[in-house]
């Protein structure tokens, strides 16, 4: 991978299709770009198998298992030679406008004065903190979790260093089509799914009828609706404040140091 507190340039696809030569030859898997040119005496399957793909996306070839499939292995080879990102105007869809970074980079103040980088996730920009997550590269990249199996267990028995920890809980990553990862993967699952019309079923009742009977111990319902809201906000700043500060309290988080174990939940 390109080296830790570099910014990695965005490329356009006439860029990379240029690089189609012995000499220069660029390669496309996702929204990555690789300079390969190093790599065509090497590969297993000889230079002129990349160089009839090359300035093209090899994503698919690579995850045909039919024609050849290619181990973790080639996967981490293949990071060695990441060069930059595919321009957000040449990404089909406009899927990805942002880049990736690489390494812990938390820098800001691009060329052009936009902010670069997101503070602690690693990311260029804020459209990418809500692309959709590959579960099986990312789990090749970071070695932390799996998105397609049950998170739960996962972290229970990861044995994750505090700082590894700290360090991937603040990775955004966002399950296909929008839905909840699996955090259980038995019985359990569906209890730990919520639809938003069951919160307001189960709360508005026993709030309606505490406000019905507040109402016999004040003078009016002036009195009434300024107590309401006088409470409402408080518990918003409470809520607020314990998410926002008491659960985000990084240095303080408690491992199980025989194990390096988290204590605390994601």
């Amino acid at each position: 991978m390109g080296m830790p507190g570099r910014m990695l340039p965005s490329i356009t696809l006439a860029e990379i299709a240029a690089k189609n030569s012995a000499g220069s030859c660029y390669v496309i898997v996702g929204t990555k770009v690789f300079d390969v040119t190093d790599f065509l005496k090497d590969h297993p399957g000889g230079e002129q198998l990349i160089l009839e793909h090359s300035g093209k996306d090899v994503k698919d070839i690579m995850e045909d298992h039919i024609s050849h499939s290619h181990s973790e292995a080639a996967y981490e080879i293949l990071e060695e030679h990441l060069i930059g990102f595919l321009a957000g105007d040449s990404i089909p869809g406009g899927a990805l406008k942002g880049r990736q970074m690489t390494g812990d980079m938390l820098t800001t103040g691009g060329e052009d004065g936009r902010e670069i980088a997101i503070e602690a996730t690693t990311m260029s920009l804020a459209e990418d903190l809500s692309v959709p997550t590959d579960p099986q590269a990312d789990y090749r990249t970071h070695k932390f979790l799996d998105l397609d199996r049950p998170l739960f267990m996962q972290v229970w028995k990861g044995g994750f260093t505090k700082d590894f920890y700290l360090q991937q809980v603040h990775r955004p990553r966002h399950y296909k089509g929008g839905e909840s990862a699996p955090l259980f993967g038995n019985f359990l699952e569906p209890l730990s799914l919520t639809p938003w019309w069951v919160v307001p079923l189960v709360w508005l009742p026993p709030v309606m009828g505490g406000t019905y009977n507040a109402r016999g111990g004040l003078a009016s319902w002036g009195q009434l609706c300024a107590y309401w809201f006088l409470g409402l906000g408080l518990w918003t700043l409470v809520e607020y404040g314990l998410h926002r500060c008491l659960f985000h309290v990084d240095k303080y988080v408690c491992f199980d140091m025989s194990s390096d174990r988290p204590l605390t939940s994601m």
